[in-house]
C-alpha cells in the first residue's frame, strides 16, 4: 500500500507563502491621535513606552480607582465624590479639555490610554476582579462624562456611532402624556425635545427610577439623560472586551518582565500600595525620640497600636512584629541610636547581653547599618505598606504582628478598638461592615476620622487641607502624620506654641 500524504495548504498557494517572512516581521507601532477627551479604549495601544513607564502609569491609575471605591463605599453622593475626586485627578491622571488646549494634553492622554489597557490586563484574571475593575472604571468614565465641556461631550458621542434610534416626531406625539410623566416635564413639550429608543437592558438606573417610558422591550430616552446610555454602552463594551483579555493572558505568561508587574497590581487592587519617602512623612521639630514613643503612640494606627501595647505588656516582640514596627518608627523620624535605646529598655526582662547578641544586630541592619546587600546599604528597608501587612506574613501563635482589622476575629477587634477609644457603636458596626466585605483599609480610615473628626472639621472649613491631603490612607506612616499634624493643630511641635495656618502636610 502507498502511503498518501494529505497537506492542508493547496498546492497552488504553496509558492506564495513566506512562513518566515511572517514569523519573524517586524511589528508596526504607531502614535495614536486622542482627538477627544474622553475615551471608550477600543483600540489597543501599540506604540513603545518604557517599563517604568508602564509600571508607574498604572500605579498612578489604581490610586484613582481605588479612591472612587473608597467614595462608592462611603456612599458619597454624585456631588461630593467630584469635589473629592477633583485634587486627586489632578494629582495622578489629569486630563485637559480639549476646548482648551494645553501642551502636555497628547502626552495626558496616552497615559490615560495605556493606563487603562494595562491595569485591564492585571484585572482581567478573576471574575471578581474584572467586575470590580469595570465598576470603578464606569465610574470614573461617569465623572469625567459629566465633567465634559457640552460642545466636546457632543462631538464624542457623535463619533461613537451607538446603536440608538432616534424616535419621530410623529410618535413623540403619539406617547406625549406617558413621556411627560416618565420625564417630568413641565413647561417643554416631549414632541420638541430629542429622544432615543434603545433596549430596555441598556439604561436600568433609568428602568429602576423609572424615569423613561418602555414599550415593546424599548426604553424612549430623552437627549438630557444621555448621560445613562453611554455609560451604559462603555460598561457593555468594556465587560466583554475583560472577557477576551482574560482568554488572551495565558499567552503572556512566559514574559518575565511584564508577569510580575501584572501579578503585582493585581495583589495591590486589595489597597494599592503606597510608595514610602522619608521626605513625605517625617515631621520637623517633632520630638521623635526613644522616651517620647508612648506620648506618639495615640497617633499610631491600630496595627502600630496593637504592636506598642503588645511589646509593654510582654516586654518582647516576636521577629515580625519586630521588624514591622521598627521599620514603622524609622519612618517616622526615630534614628538609629534612638531605635535602640528604645527596644534595649523595652526588652527589660533580658540582659545587656543577650539583647546585644540576638537582637541588636536586627536592628541595625533593617537601618541598612550593617548587611552585606550593596542595595540596602546605608538606607535599609523601607517601612511596611498597608498592602505588605495585609498580605504578607499573617501573625501565628504568639505574635502581634499583622493588621488587626483582617487578622483578628471580630470580638478581638472591638475589644482592642474600644480599648483605644473607640465606643461610638455605628463605627464599631460600619467597621464590621468593612471587614466583612475585605475593605480593611477602610475600616481604618473610618477609625481614624472619628478619631480626628473635629479637627478634620476645622481644616476643611477653613481650607487648611482639601480633598487631596485627606484621600485615603494606605500606608501606616501617613496615618501617623496625618494624624499627629491635626492633632497638634495651632501649635509648634517644639515649644507648643503657633498657629493654625502653620500646620501643613509636607511632601
Amino acid at each position: 500500500m502507498i502511503k498518501q500524504e494529505f497537506s492542508r495548504i493547496d498546492p497552488k498557494r504553496r509558492a506564495n507563502l513566506n512562513h518566515r517572512q511572517k514569523q519573524f516581521a517586524t511589528p508596526a507601532y504607531k502614535d495614536v491621535e486622542y482627538k477627544h477627551r474622553l475615551n471608550f479604549y477600543i483600540t489597543p495601544p501599540t506604540a513603545d513606552i518604557t517599563l517604568e513607564q508602564f509600571e508607574q502609569w498604572a500605579i498612578d491609575r489604581l490610586r484613582v480607582l481605588a479612591e472612587l471605591e473608597a467614595c462608592s463605599f462611603r456612599n458619597k453622593g454624585t456631588a461630593e465624590t467630584a469635589t473629592h475626586m477633583k485634587p486627586i485627578l489632578e494629582k495622578y491622571l489629569p486630563l485637559s479639555f480639549t476646548t482648551f488646549g494645553s501642551s502636555t494634553q497628547q502626552a495626558e492622554r496616552q497615559k490615560d490610554h495605556y493606563s487603562h489597557f494595562i491595569l485591564r490586563l492585571a484585572f482581567a484574571s478573576t471574575e471578581d476582579l474584572r467586575r470590580r475593575f469595570s465598576r470603578v472604571e464606569t465610574m470614573l468614565f461617569r465623572l469625567r462624562f459629566q465633567d465634559e465641556v457640552a460642545t466636546d461631550r457632543q462631538a464624542f458621542v457623535k463619533e461613537l456611532t451607538l446603536d440608538w434610534e432616534p424616535v419621530s416626531i410623529e410618535e413623540r406625539r403619539q406617547y406625549e402624556e406617558e413621556l411627560r410623566g416618565a420625564s417630568g416635564w413641565e413647561k417643554t413639550r416631549p414632541q420638541e425635545e430629542s429622544y432615543f429608543k434603545v433596549d430596555w437592558e441598556k439604561v436600568p438606573e433609568l428602568v429602576e427610577s423609572r424615569k423613561v417610558f418602555m414599550k415593546g422591550g424599548k426604553a424612549y430616552v430623552p437627549e438630557k439623560d444621555q448621560v445613562s446610555m453611554v455609560v451604559a454602552e462603555f460598561t457593555s463594551k468594556l465587560e466583554k472586551a475583560l472577557a477576551l483579555t482574560s482568554r488572551a493572558l495565558p499567552r503572556l505568561d512566559e514574559d518575565d518582565r511584564l508577569t510580575p508587574i501584572l501579578n503585582h497590581l493585581s495583589q495591590n487592587f486589595t489597597t494599592p500600595d503606597s510608595n514610602y519617602s522619608s521626605s513625605n512623612t517625617s515631621i520637623s521639630g517633632a520630638d521623635i525620640s526613644a522616651r517620647n514613643v508612648d506620648a506618639l503612640s495615640a497617633s499610631f494606627p491600630l496595627c502600630m497600636q496593637n504592636l506598642h501595647r503588645s511589646l509593654r505588656r510582654d516586654a518582647h516582640l516576636k521577629h515580625y512584629g519586630r521588624l514591622q514596627y521598627t521599620l514603622f518608627l524609622k519612618g517616622i523620624g526615630l534614628n538609629l541610636e534612638e531605635c535602640l535605646i528604645f527596644w534595649r529598655s523595652s526588652f527589660s526582662k533580658i540582659t545587656d547581653d543577650v539583647f546585644n547578641k540576638e537582637y541588636r544586630y536586627n536592628v541595625r541592619h533593617a537601618y541598612g547599618d550593617v548587611g552585606g546587600d550593596s542595595n540596602r546599604r546605608g538606607n535599609g528597608y523601607s517601612p511596611f505598606s498597608c498592602q505588605k501587612i495585609l498580605t504578607e506574613h499573617p501573625p501565628g501563635p504568639g505574635e502581634a504582628n499583622g493588621c488587626p482589622y483582617r487578622h483578628f476575629s471580630m470580638e478581638n477587634l472591638t475589644a482592642l478598638l474600644q480599648a483605644v477609644g473607640v465606643k461610638d457603636q455605628d463605627v464599631l458596626r460600619g467597621v464590621k461592615e468593612d471587614k466583612e466585605k475585605t475593605k480593611f483599609h477602610l475600616a481604618c480610615n473610618r477609625v481614624f476620622e472619628y478619631a480626628h473628626k473635629q479637627e478634620i472639621k476645622k481644616v476643611r472649613d477653613n481650607g487648611t487641607w482639601g480633598a487631596a491631603e485627606l484621600e485615603t490612607i494606605v500606608h501606616p506612616n501617613e496615618y501617623f502624620k496625618r494624624s499627629y499634624l491635626l492633632k497638634n493643630m495651632g501649635k509648634n511641635p517644639v515649644d507648643g506654641e503657633g498657629r493654625d495656618e502653620d500646620v501643613k502636610m509636607e511632601g
